[in-house]
């Protein structure tokens, strides 16, 4: 089992800078590909980035690819996503999600989530 608690959620503007944090417990982190997803209303849940269990790759959908970097830190159990040049229509609820795996990248099929942190970008 694998515990997700994510946090950094809030309110900006257009053009401004977010940090989320997701804290994993549960499994040794090192053993865990991680990735985040966000679920606008009225829409599913869409992939936004992915990182492997060694850090060494990341993916990233072509929505925010350049404006958002995943990264993980091991030592704090802790993968962030911070999130620049915001844009309205990156307002949605953004999780956390994890899997066991030694594959280099997934977006799909993760076994653990996170509840989720809002993110709302105003215009």
């Amino acid at each position: 089992q694998v515990q997700l608690v994510e946090s950094g959620g809030g309110l900006v503007q257009a053009g401004d800078s977010l940090r989320l944090s997701c804290v994993a417990s549960g499994r040794t982190f090192n053993s865990i590909a991680l990735g985040w997803f966000r679920q606008a209303p009225g829409k599913e849940r869409e992939f936004v980035a992915t990182i492997n269990r060694s850090g060494a790759y990341t993916y990233y959908s072509d929505s925010v690819k350049g404006r958002f970097t995943i990264s993980r830190d091991d030592t704090k159990n802790t993968v962030y996503l911070l999130m620049n040049s915001l844009k309205p229509e990156d307002t949605a609820v953004y999780y956390c999600a994890a899997k066991l795996t030694p594959a280099a990248i997934i977006t799909t099929r993760f076994d653990y989530w996170g509840q989720g942190t809002q993110v709302t970008v105003s215009s």
